[in-house]
């Protein structure tokens, strides 16, 4: 991987190698809605779930990705690790929204040293911020053949100031941030190590506030974006339109609370803003086709905790036209039954996710 000296950002996924320099931190999802944490351990090929959790956050205290209240985000964090048990202090993030940038460019083939100056000179003019003002990463796709002496280039920029609050503010609870990821290429991560990279596929999470698409083609990630949308707007159009609590509300979302006359007016809701969520997943894969033609999508994997949402599934399929299945991340992660309930690990698995695409990259001592 080549990355300039000044990134604290460990962007690309990696290969899951084991050895004894390595070690897994705990996993750390800190969304709008929620913190989702969750821990494992190296087991033969695979992993074994150590420990897991999600603790709500106080509305507001994150927004657009972005810390609002981190004393509030802290001490949700604090509690919830000291709840789960977890000793550990290296943990692994991800960021997202408005200040990340993902972008991949087609340069010239160059050398390691060659790319990594240019990326260095000529990065300005490839992203909105000023270039003082952000961490970078970068990876070479080698897209280049024999007959092509192009290279795609995966560049990412997050700015300084949103990077360094989340450090600060884990810094704070005494946590030591050893990985820094982009919470689409966790996804991804997740969704490798469970269902490997042989299909070109989409992946979709669906959190409160934002839905993060990575598409991913012949193993690599070819389009990640995040659209400022999620199923916050469903609970509040639900909450608006009966007059009933936040609770009562995800009950209707999710299917749990019994809908008796409000059928009607719940299809209403759920048909206006899911269909705007399928327009943004079409705006993204129709700009893949663009660029790739010959290159079909065989699926669309959902997760996040509006992948949830009852029906959404089929929703997705009949007005995108490819098959959707909801991620599962525990199928190759090995569970104890005295310790983790089948039925709740089915419920939490679609927004344990990203945490568990951080708990599984490892770190070097």
């Amino acid at each position: 991987m080549g990355g300039l000296p000044l990134s604290q950002i460990k962007l690309p996924q990696v290969k899951l190698l084991s050895s004894k320099k390595e070690q897994f931190p705990i996993g750390i999802d800190i969304g709008s809605h929620a913190i989702k944490i969750s821990k494992v351990v190296k087991s033969g090929d695979t992993f074994k779930l150590v420990s897991l959790g999600s603790s709500q956050l106080p509305e507001g205290a994150v927004e657009d990705g972005i810390l609002q209240e981190p004393e509030e985000v802290a001490k949700t964090i604090t509690t919830l690790i000291k709840n789960l048990k977890l000793k550990e202090k290296s943990v692994a993030i991800s960021i997202s929204g408005y200040s990340v940038i993902v972008k991949k460019i087609n340069l010239a083939v160059m050398e390691e040293k060659e790319l990594d100056d240019y990326i260095q000179t000529e990065v300005g003019q490839y992203i909105p911020f000023d270039i003082e003002d952000v961490y970078l990463d970068y990876q070479d796709l080698h897209t280049n053949t024999e007959d092509y002496d192009r290279t795609d280039v995966m560049l990412v920029a997050a700015k300084r100031e949103v990077v360094d609050g989340f450090l600060a503010m884990l810094q704070s609870a005494g946590l030591k941030v050893v990985i820094v990821d982009i919470g689409a290429f966790a996804l991804e991560n997740i969704y490798d190590m469970n269902y490997g990279l042989e299909e070109n596929v989409a992946l979709v999470d669906i959190g409160a506030t934002k839905m993060s698409i990575n598409i991913v083609s012949q193993g690599i990630s070819v389009l990640a974006r995040d659209v400022v949308v999620g199923s916050r707007q469903l609970s509040d159009q639900i909450q608006t339109r009966f007059g009933v609590t936040a609770d009562e509300a995800e009950g209707l979302k999710r299917g749990y609370e019994p809908v008796e006359e409000k059928q009607k007016e719940l299809d209403e809701i759920f048909a206006n803003t899911c269909t705007q969520w399928a327009l943004e997943l079409k705006k993204a894969i129709d700009l893949y086709y663009t660029n790739n033609p010959d290159m079909a999508l065989s699926k669309i994997i959902l997760s996040g905790g509006g992948s949830k949402v009852q029906g959404l599934d089929q929703f997705f399929a009949e007005e995108i036209g490819l098959e959707v299945e909801i991620l599962d991340p525990f199928k190759k992660i090995q569970t104890d039954s005295k310790n983790f309930d089948k039925e709740y690990l089915d419920y939490i698995g679609p927004e344990m996710a990203i945490a568990l695409g951080l708990a599984i990259r490892p770190s070097e001592l």
